[in-house]
């Protein structure tokens, strides 16, 4: 299967959600956000820099509990169109 190369608006909305949750994250570190929400350091790393650009609705929403952060909050600080 061939995936369609995102676009230059999908790519920095990656970005925007990676920049988002890094502040959110503030002090704590990696290892410790990404035990909380279940994913790999790695795989926050990549979201946090967006190279994920379009990570799955459920780790979003682990990450966003994790920060503690409102999904209202992220879709407000996260353009979607």
């Amino acid at each position: 299967m061939v995936r369609v190369p995102l676009t230059e608006a999908e790519r920095a909305r990656g970005e925007r959600l990676g920049a988002v949750l890094r502040e959110a994250r503030g002090a704590r570190s990696m290892v410790e956000v990404a035990a909380e929400a279940g994913i790999s350091v790695e795989t926050l790393r990549k979201i946090e820099t967006g190279r994920i650009p379009t990570p799955a609705f459920f780790t979003v929403v682990a990450l966003a509990d994790a920060v503690g952060l409102p999904l209202e909050a992220l879709r407000g600080a996260v353009p979607t169109g």
